[in-house]
């Protein structure tokens, strides 16, 4: 897989993990929500999830979170700093 997808993948399930924890839900909680397993969940909150995770599938964690759907994508400043200097030491 192309690392800079790998890295997108990671922030997203960085992301829902957030969320979902920040809501105080258990990744089973948040799995009943969206209908899916909690491995699944696990897979993407940690960005393991190998197939493409389709459109309808993060609109509904972004319900199932009560979150706007751009959030999964959108980072803030401190956001960019830490996943950019992810990026370079994975490089290295």
């Amino acid at each position: 897989m192309n690392q800079n997808r790998e890295f997108i993948y990671k922030r997203i399930g960085a992301k829902v993990a957030y969320f979902r924890i920040s809501n105080g839900l258990t990744q089973e909680e948040m799995a009943g929500r969206v209908h899916l397993s909690r491995s699944t969940l696990s897979k993407i909150e940690h960005g393991n999830y190998n197939r493409s995770i389709s459109l309808d599938l993060l609109m509904d964690i972004a319900d199932g979170l009560g979150i706007d759907f751009s959030m999964l994508f959108v980072l803030d400043r401190d956001e960019k700093e830490y996943w950019e200097s992810v990026n370079s030491s994975e490089l290295e």
